[in-house]
C-alpha cells in the first residue's frame, strides 16, 4: 500500500507522518494507518459520515496532534 506524506503543526513544531489507507478493511479495524519514522504510531477509522475516529495510538502521539491530522485527512482524502 502506498503511503502519503503529511505534516501537522502544533505550537510551532512540525510533526511528519506517513499515512496509508486500507479501504477494504471491515469496520472492526483501523482503515487508516499512521506511521512516523517507519513505525506504526496510530490508526483511524471512518464513521458512516466519513469522519475519522482514533482507533489506536500505540505511539502515544499527543491527541491534539492526532485531531489536527484527522482534520487534514478528512479535508484532503488520501
Amino acid at each position: 500500500m502506498e503511503r502519503a506524506a503529511i505534516s501537522v503543526i502544533k505550537d510551532k513544531k512540525v510533526y511528519e507522518f506517513e499515512v496509508a489507507e486500507y479501504p477494504h478493511h471491515d469496520h472492526e479495524r483501523c482503515n487508516i494507518s499512521v506511521f512516523q519514522n517507519g513505525q506504526l504510531v496510530a490508526g483511524f477509522k471512518p464513521d458512516n459520515h466519513e469522519y475519522l475516529h482514533l482507533c489506536s495510538n500505540p505511539g502515544n502521539i499527543d491527541e491534539e496532534v492526532l485531531h489536527l491530522l484527522a482534520d487534514q485527512l478528512e479535508n484532503h482524502h488520501l
